[in-house]
């Protein structure tokens, strides 16, 4: 597939799908003027914090209604690699309650980046090479290490900020990375840094950034989580040289 056909696939996708979350909007209950124009992505803490307001007023009568809401926005923006996630992370923790809010926020992370992956396994072959070449490469040769390994890895990557989401789920289908340990190593290796954005959407009204969702405390306990998932890599080697 050329890069031209490429580009075509990835736009009339793209397209398809903001007309899908503009009917979405229009099914949306009515709001004031004065809401409505709160009613967009949040790209920032502010904006998470107009949309929180405006969400909480409608969620006792419209409870579903944003969930889905919520739901669909998160997984376009995994999809299709747009920042934006975390405050929707932080923003589900202000609306709901932690259980529903972590298994929201895990199963849309892990769909939206399945989605990626397919969208690029399908099309992003050669976006991927034309326009991450040596990256790609590089990261192919950490995948070749780890390929006996690949779900603990998906793991320690997901938890830890050595990689960015995004060129994972780009460049995962490029390289070779089967589709379940990188769609389940996303839905469990998500969690931990969920469960801080959750626990931070409690406190939304006074955050002032998004750096407040994470202190000291919070990035220790990440690297502990980082490091236990690499236990049973370790416990494997051991094993083997064991039984050699």
């Amino acid at each position: 597939m050329s890069t031209r056909n490429s580009f075509i696939i990835l736009a009339t996708i793209f397209i398809t799908s903001v007309i899908a979350m503009f009917y979405v909007y229009l099914m949306f209950p009515d709001l004031d003027d004065s809401e409505k124009e709160h009613l967009r992505i949040p790209w920032d803490i502010e904006d998470a914090k107009l949309l929180g307001l405006v969400l909480d007023r409608y969620k006792d009568r419209y409870y579903f209604e944003v969930m889905f809401g919520i739901i669909l926005v998160y997984i376009f923006l995994q999809t299709f690699a747009i920042p934006g996630s975390l405050f929707l992370s932080i923003l589900s923790g202000f609306l709901f309650n932690f259980p529903a809010a972590l298994i929201l926020v895990c199963f849309c992370s892990a769909l939206g980046a399945t989605l990626c992956y397919l969208l690029s396994q399908l099309a992003g072959r050669r976006l991927v090479r034309r326009f991450l070449p040596e990256r790609a490469a590089q990261w192919s040769q950490q995948i070749d290490k780890h390929r006996g390994n690949l779900l603990s890895y998906m793991l320690f990557l997901r938890m830890t900020p050595f990689l960015p989401n995004w060129f994972i789920n780009l460049v995962a289908p490029v390289i070779g990375v089967p589709l379940f340990p990188f769609a389940f190593g996303t839905f469990l290796g998500v969690a931990p840094p969920s469960v801080i954005a959750i626990q931070a959407g409690k406190t939304l009204h006074t955050m002032t950034s998004s750096r407040d969702a994470f202190s000291w405390t919070s990035v220790c306990i990440l690297g502990v989580f980082a490091v236990l998932s690499l236990v049973p890599v370790l416990l494997k080697g051991k094993l083997k040289s064991k039984l050699e």
